[in-house]
């Protein structure tokens, strides 16, 4: 890719509050250089602190675009309810120790592998349903598919795809719909204005390659047959990472509809055991019958709270993959703010049903990180050793300018977070998508399904080329195709997307206005406090959580008198609620609106429903709780034959608390006076 030449030349323009010389080094040179901890409210490390489960997502370096074949997962999670405190089965696997509850009734109700009692009768309806050379074309469809699917090349392209035709009747549909599906279970169906159109099951296809195929068609036999309180058994197996393989298949892609569980075989000999993986549709979450005002009042709302581990990976990005193995929607979860990607990152979160004042509780992150390959500036003969210690001192005691960090705005990418978030707020809501959908210069699957995008604006071919794991782009391209790539169908694409998700891209923006702002404040007056700046009353700000009341307007008298610190003043995030400095800054602001035609805004977009009262944030921050160790780490040189010469290089461990909302990287570029 190019090197991201806007973006450096955006942060090398930031300023600096303190003087001293720094120095260079790297950091991320891998996820455990860089490894960031929440805070809690009781003022705890979450990992510490929290008895909850762990669900642990993580990505390796080399092929960052294999996320399917990369991701590793390590899942406790249990649900709850707030009353009676039940555990549920883990959602992802089940123990084999569990108890075998093949008794009484309930084996009526399990479907063995491959059988399907209805599937003669379905196949003489699916006769009478259908003129016969529709029936046989139907047929030849379906050996068409499973021809290619037994042969040795990959189809390229949309899915082929046969239509039965327009059925008006809609019981006659449903019925047709189960019939095809029962007696062609590597087929689906998908109904479009009374029309019923035959696709491959490629869910189906991706089964065979994990059971046999007579499994695999029984399981989605039994799927669309729906039998309220029925069970499906795949075969016995002895080998638990493959049961494992067909666990995370069934609950990755069915999960929202049933349950899996392993059971020992009762029949299995001790020298070699097996377990059966047993299936069973989910529980209703609301019975048909009217329930009395006590029963309404016991029933509480079940939530799953659960710690997040992220390695190597983009907080949206794994929220879209939990949102899929958990079978729930991104806009369930609950989490206080954005992790880095290129770390390891131990974060709270709430799934599901949760109370408001549950959202957002976070004092703050740990940071505990290793600089490598340290070295003095060009042209800086002082000690190193000095130079680093003198620069963390620095900073303990001047703190560093609150800027928003690089990954807020996409670092590396061609089109910046804020871009889009312009776009919104200008309601240009057609490049805003394209703006998303813009392919960076590497020749992936990914990229390639970009970039054909905004050659065609063919949102269905550009959906079948987008990989899975794209969760956000095949949500938007879905819509698009449903409304079509119009600025009335692209609204409606980003209402596919969670309000948060919208509402981030506006507030990067607003971060990009504000770390531009905050240059400009200090450039234009210094560290002094001067009459017309906004000061925070209040001794401890909570992040950005304080509004117009808490904010005072310093006077030429206040000025003269030196009443308050740099480390009080504030400069608003944009908004529609905020008030501006009135001095030098505040004209800033306006004609910087002006530059960007947004002089008018008044950053709501009632199109897509965003309101961004807006906020403020403290120009300068101190890190907490500074500890750091100097190591020296030895490079062994075995280029030539019996060479045993080693060169010594330093390397600093740095750890320290930052308040929410602050950024770690630019506290080290504070220290280092360093670029990343």
């Amino acid at each position: 890719m190019e090197e991201d030449t806007d973006f450096k030349t955006r942060f090398s323009s930031l300023c600096f509050i303190t003087d001293h010389i720094g120095f260079h080094g790297t950091i991320k040179n891998s996820p455990s250089d860089f490894v960031v901890t929440e805070i809690d409210e009781q003022g705890q490390l979450v990992y510490k602190a929290t008895d909850g489960p762990t669900y642990t997502l993580s990505r390796g370096l080399s092929e960052p675009n294999d996320f399917v074949k990369k991701a590793k997962l390590d899942v406790q999670s249990f649900s709850f309810e707030e009353r009676s405190h039940q555990e549920v089965s883990p959602l992802m696997e089940s123990s084999d120790a569990d108890r075998c509850p093949h008794s009484g009734s309930e084996k009526e109700n399990a479907v063995n592998y491959g059988t399907s009692k209805s599937k003669e009768e379905n196949v003489d309806v699916l006769g009478t349903l259908l003129d016969e050379r529709t029936n046989e074309l139907l047929n030849q469809f379906a050996c068409d598919v499973k021809k290619n699917w037994n042969s040795k090349t990959e189809l390229t392209g949309p899915s082929p795809e046969f239509s039965v035709g327009r059925i008006l009747d809609k019981s006659q549909r449903a019925v047709l719909h189960s019939c095809i599906r029962q007696k062609f279970p590597f087929l689906i169906t998908v109904g479009k204005n009374s029309e019923i159109l035959v696709r491959p099951n490629l869910e189906c296809k991706e089964l065979c390659h994990l059971v046999s195929e007579e499994e695999a068609f029984g399981f989605f036999r039994y799927l669309d047959a729906k039998k309220e309180n029925s069970k499906f058994t795949f075969k016995p197996d002895t080998s638990k990472d493959h049961r494992r393989a067909v666990h995370h298949f069934v609950n990755r892609k069915f999960g929202n509809l049933v349950e899996t569980k392993s059971f020992p075989e009762l029949s299995s000999n001790a020298g070699d055991p097996q377990a059966v993986i047993t299936v069973r549709f989910r529980g209703k979450a609301h019975t048909h019958r009217k329930r009395s005002l006590f029963e309404c009042q016991e029933r509480k709302v079940i939530y799953t709270a659960f710690t997040l581990c992220k390695e190597n990976m983009e907080m949206f990005e794994a929220i879209g993959f939990l949102a899929v193995q958990l079978g729930v929607i991104p806009s369930d979860f609950t989490y206080a703010g954005l992790k880095d990607k290129k770390a390891i990152t131990y974060q709270a979160m709430v799934v599901k049903k949760v109370t408001p004042e549950r959202l957002g509780q976070l004092k703050g992150n740990h940071f505990d990180i290793v600089i490598r390959n340290l070295r003095n500036q060009l042209n800086d003969s002082e000690n190193l050793r000095e130079r680093i210690l003198e620069a963390i001192e620095n900073v303990k005691v001047k703190g560093f300018v609150n800027y928003y960090g690089p990954q807020r705005f996409g670092m590396g990418s061609k089109v910046h977070t804020d871009q889009i978030g312009l776009a919104l707020l200008k309601n240009e809501m057609v490049k805003a998508v394209k703006l998303f959908l813009t392919p960076e210069d590497l020749d992936d699957p990914v990229n390639r399904a970009k970039k054909y995008f905004l050659q065609t604006e063919d949102a269905k071919g550009t959906l079948s080329l987008m990989p899975e794991f794209k969760v956000r782009e095949r949500v938007l391209l879905e819509s698009l195709h449903r409304f079509g790539v119009t600025e009335e169908g692209c609204v409606q694409a980003w209402f596919s997307l969670p309000h948060s998700m919208r509402l981030f891209y506006v507030h990067a923006y607003s971060s990009k206005i504000w770390n531009e702002a905050a240059s400009y404040r200090l450039a234009t007056y210094g560290p002094r406090v001067v009459e017309g700046d906004l000061v925070c009353l209040d001794e401890v700000v909570d992040a950005e959580q304080f509004t117009n009341h808490k904010v005072h307007l310093v006077t030429n008298e206040e000025e003269s008198a030196n009443t308050y610190a740099i480390h009080q003043v504030v400069l608003p995030v944009l908004g529609y609620n905020n008030q501006y400095p009135r001095n030098e800054v505040g004209q800033w602001y306006q004609e910087r609106l002006r530059r960007d035609g947004l002089q008018t805004c008044r950053f709501k977009v009632p199109a897509l429903k965003l309101n961004v009262p807006g906020c403020f944030r403290q120009v300068l921050k101190h890190p907490c709780n500074v500890s750091y160790k100097l190591m020296e780490e030895h490079d062994t040189d075995l280029s030539m034959e019996g060479s045993h010469t080693s060169e010594a290089t330093l390397s600093l461990l740095i750890s320290f608390d930052l308040d929410a909302s602050c950024y770690a990287t630019i506290c080290l570029r504070e220290i280092m006076k360093h670029d990343f």
